[in-house]
């Protein structure tokens, strides 16, 4: 399985945001982690499209809604983890 990471790009952040980096990342990181592990779990044939659309609606309801309001996951990344949970339960 892919280990997802979220970085966030420093000159899109506010300075709050900015100061707040290494534990919004470690956050995010965490629910995207947990959601590949739930989505994984329930995989049921979906296509990676499917499965994409599902890690970002599991991990945005493992957030506060105001930090996932803004998270907006890398979509490469987020590909390669959908990939890996179809590849993984085919």
């Amino acid at each position: 399985m892919v280990d997802p990471h979220v970085s966030l790009d420093e000159d899109t952040l506010s300075p709050a945001a900015q100061r707040l980096r290494g534990p919004l990342e470690d956050q995010l990181t965490s629910a995207l982690k947990a959601a590949a592990d739930k989505v994984g779990e329930s995989y049921a044939g979906e296509d990676v499209e499917q499965v994409m659309d599902e890690l970002v609606t599991a991990a945005k309801k493992g957030l506060h809604p105001d930090i996932a309001a803004g998270f907006d996951p890398d979509p490469t990344q987020l590909r390669a983890l959908a990939e890996a949970i179809v590849h993984e339960h085919r």
